[in-house]
């Protein structure tokens, strides 16, 4: 089991940009109030095109990989009927902690992957580990403001909370790495269901967020985001 220390370790880094992210959102205010708000929907955007390049460049490729394509279709159908009833779930109970579900919705199954991926010896291992990285980052900004907005949760709770959550990444990648890493047509099932689930969550919670009204640095956020995935995929050999 070589690949697992290897695993551990990216899935640590990449879980570790959550408190990070949740650090940066302490600063409460940044002024003047414009830039507060190209900078906060811009956060937000940027977030959204990491998800999207791990869905396009990562999750479908090597999850559709693995699978006959009807099964392929129904995995990724079901990740989004799924994570529309958890969305729902979230929202009956008022809302505060959707954005904190919806980061450990996507990074579970991602870690998951990422340890099944480096054990079986599959490339885009280390890709994956910097699309989760930069997708946490962005997503335990939004949770950490979204909960101290609406739990009143003591600013050092959250970032203790946050820290504990980043451990979670090397616990799924274990998991990924000792039994499934020779499970081919389940890690593709839970690589495809995580890509139909994140796909719902960017355009239900994400990019609605990301809109401003005659503002351009949200929509080049998401440019960035992805762009960053980009390079990641064709640095790596994608």
């Amino acid at each position: 089991m070589e690949a697992l220390p290897q695993a551990l370790l990216l899935s640590l880094v990449a879980g570790a940009t959550i408190p990070l992210g949740g650090l940066l959102a302490r600063f409460e205010r940044i002024h003047p109030n414009w830039l507060e708000a190209e900078f906060r929907h811009s956060v937000i955007a940027f977030g959204g095109g990491a998800l999207l390049a791990a869905v396009a460049l990562v999750l479908i490729p090597e999850g559709s990989a693995r699978l006959p394509h009807g099964a392929t279709l129904v995995a990724f159908v079901a990740g989004g009927v799924v994570f529309m009833l958890a969305d729902r779930a979230l929202a009956r109970r008022g809302g505060a902690g959707a954005q904190l579900m919806a980061m450990l919705l996507d990074f579970i199954p991602e870690a998951i992957a990422l340890g099944a991926t480096l054990a079986a010896g599959q490339g885009g291992g280390v890709l994956l580990a910097l699309l989760i990285a930069l997708q946490n980052g962005p997503e335990g900004f939004n949770a950490y403001r979204e909960m101290r907005q609406g739990t009143g949760v003591s600013a050092r709770r959250l970032l203790w909370v946050f820290s504990a959550l980043a451990l979670l990444g090397p616990l799924s990648a274990a998991i990924g790495a000792v039994w499934l890493a020779d499970a081919h047509r389940l890690l593709g099932a839970i690589m495809v269901f995580a890509a139909g689930g994140i796909l719902y969550l960017i355009f239900q919670d994400i990019a609605p967020q990301a809109r401003l009204r005659r503002h351009w640095g949200p929509p080049l956020g998401a440019v960035a985001g992805f762009t960053l995935g980009l390079a990641g995929h064709l640095l790596t050999g994608g």
